[in-house]
């Protein structure tokens, strides 16, 4: 089973940080192939951004392996924009390319910052997707 996932940044980053963590089984599982990243342009500009912030000290070859495999393994979503207030408006692009995929399949958007979208059953925490996955396993 396929699962199409917008990937928070948040959930890159402590993946990244942490990598045997849930955030990093959520990275596995996208790279290994039953998450299918759901990106667009606006989304890998933003993951490049934060990962090369010096705090986190990733250097751009790490960078830029992890952000292929990211593209290699992800699709790519032209999103509509939606008027939506949000704690942050740099997660807007996060929700509206979750919404503009859920026009054709079920996906979901993870995020560690569960608070700061619409509560809806497809807006999931690492823990919670990783739960969805193992129940449709057994």
């Amino acid at each position: 089973m396929k699962y199409y996932t917008v990937i928070d940044t948040n959930v890159l980053v402590s993946a990244m940080l942490k990598w045997n963590s849930v955030p990093g089984n959520i990275m596995e599982l996208a790279f290994s192939g039953p998450i299918i990243p759901v990106l667009n342009e606006d989304i890998v500009k933003e993951y490049r951004e934060v990962l090369l912030r010096p705090k986190f000290h990733l250097t751009e070859e790490i960078v830029n392996d992890v952000l292929d495999t990211i593209n290699e393994k992800g699709i790519y979503v032209d999103a509509d924009t939606i008027d939506i207030e949000l704690p942050d408006p740099k997660d807007r692009v996060f929700y509206e390319v979750v919404m503009e995929k859920r026009k054709e399949e079920n996906a979901y958007l993870v995020t560690g910052n569960i608070k700061h979208f619409p509560t809806k059953p497809f807006i999931v925490t690492p823990r919670q997707l990783l739960d969805i996955i193992l129940s449709d396993t057994e």
